[in-house]
C-alpha cells in the first residue's frame, strides 16, 4: 500500500482525485453490505470495518502513539469511526436511505462552521453557496415523495454527520506527528474505534455468524479497500487539500451510491433525479476550486504541507 510517503509528484487535480477515491468506496458500501454480508448486522460491518483494518495500518507502520497522539488518537479515533460508525448505523435503520444521503451532505457546511470557530478561517460564499447547492442536489437525486421523517433518526445522522465533520477538521487542525507516515495515524484511529465498536456489536448483536465465502469476500473488500485505503487516502486528503476542500469531496458517497444502484440492481433515474445528480455534480466542482490564496492555519503539531509550487513547515502554535 504505497500511500504513506509524500505525493510530490501528484498535483491538485490528482490529489482531488486520489481523496475522491475514499468517498467512492464508501459509496460501495451498501451494495457490499446488502449483496455480501450477513443480514441485519450493521455492528458486524462497522466492526469489521474498523478493528482489522486498523491493526494491519499499525502492523504495517510499526509504530505506536506517543505523548499527547496517545489521547490525540483516541479522540480522533472516536470521531471518525468509534462513534461515527455506530450513530450512522442507527440512524439510518430509522430513515429511508434517501433522507439519511441527504442529512449526511450537509457536512461541508458544517465542516465550513467549524473551521471558522476552530481554524479561524473564513469560509467564501461560493464554499457556502456549493454546500448548500450540495444539499439540494443529494436531496432531489436520492429523496423521494414518499420518505418519512423519523426525528430519531435525524437527531442520530445530524449527530453522526457533525461528529465525522469535527473529525475532519480536527484532523486538519492537529496534523500527524513529525516523522510518522499516514498509515500509523490512521491506524491509530481505526483500531481506537474499532476497539470501541466490538464489545458495542456482541453486547447488541450477539456472536456473529459463521461466514460463507461470499461474506469473507464482502469482508475483505470493506477491510482492504473500504476502509485501511480509503481512510488512508482520506486523511492525506484532509492534510494536503484542507478541511473544507474535503468536505465537498464526501459528496461523491451518494453519487456513486446511486450509479451503483444504476449498474448492478437495474434501477432508472427520473428527469428530477437527473437534475439532482448535475446540481451535486456542479456543487462538488465549485467547491473544489482553489482559493487565490492561501489562508494560513495554526496547528498544533509541526506538519510539513506540500504542493508542487512551495513547501511551508507551520510551526508548533500555542
Amino acid at each position: 500500500m504505497a500511500v504513506q510517503g509524500g505525493s510530490k509528484g501528484l498535483g491538485r487535480v490528482g490529489m482531488l482525485l486520489a481523496t475522491a477515491v475514499a468517498p467512492a468506496t464508501w459509496g460501495t458500501t451498501y451494495l457490499v453490505t446488502t449483496q455480501m454480508l450477513p443480514a441485519d448486522r450493521p455492528l458486524l460491518a462497522a466492526a469489521v470495518r474498523a478493528l482489522p483494518a486498523g491493526l494491519l495500518l499499525v502492523a504495517m507502520s510499526r509504530r505506536l502513539p506517543r505523548g499527547v497522539w496517545w489521547w490525540r488518537s483516541f479522540v480522533l479515533g472516536m470521531l471518525n469511526v468509534g462513534l461515527f460508525f455506530p450513530l450512522i448505523f442507527a440512524g439510518a435503520y430509522r430513515l429511508p436511505g434517501g433522507v439519511a444521503a441527504t442529512i449526511g451532505s450537509v457536512s461541508p457546511l458544517i465542516v465550513a462552521g467549524l473551521s471558522l470557530l476552530i481554524l479561524k478561517v473564513r469560509t467564501q460564499a461560493r464554499v457556502l453557496l456549493a454546500g448548500v447547492g450540495g444539499v439540494i442536489g443529494v436531496g432531489l437525486l436520492v429523496l423521494s415523495s414518499k420518505a418519512e421523517i423519523d426525528p430519531i433518526g435525524v437527531g442520530l445522522m445530524l449527530l453522526a454527520t457533525t461528529l465525522m465533520a469535527m473529525g475532519v477538521v480536527m484532523s486538519a487542525r492537529w496534523g500527524r506527528p513529525e516523522g510518522v507516515s499516514l498509515l500509523a495515524t490512521t491506524g491509530w484511529q481505526l483500531t481506537v474505534g474499532g476497539m470501541v465498536i466490538v464489545p458495542l456489536m456482541f453486547a447488541i448483536e450477539g456472536m456473529p455468524p459463521v461466514p460463507t465465502g461470499r461474506n469473507l469476500l464482502g469482508f475483505a473488500y470493506l477491510v482492504l479497500i473500504g476502509t485501511a485505503l480509503a481512510y488512508v487516502l482520506w486523511f492525506r486528503g484532509i492534510e494536503r487539500l484542507g478541511a473544507g476542500v474535503a468536505s465537498f469531496l464526501g459528496l461523491v458517497n451518494p453519487l456513486v451510491a446511486t450509479l451503483a444502484g444504476l449498474v448492478v440492481l437495474g434501477q432508472t433515474l427520473t428527469p428530477l433525479q437527473m437534475l439532482g445528480l448535475v446540481i451535486a455534480l456542479g456543487a462538488m466542482l465549485l467547491g473544489q476550486r482553489a482559493p487565490k490564496r492561501r489562508a494560513e492555519v495554526s496547528v498544533e503539531a509541526p506538519v510539513r504541507i506540500m504542493n508542487e509550487k512551495n513547501r511551508t513547515e507551520v510551526a508548533k502554535a500555542s
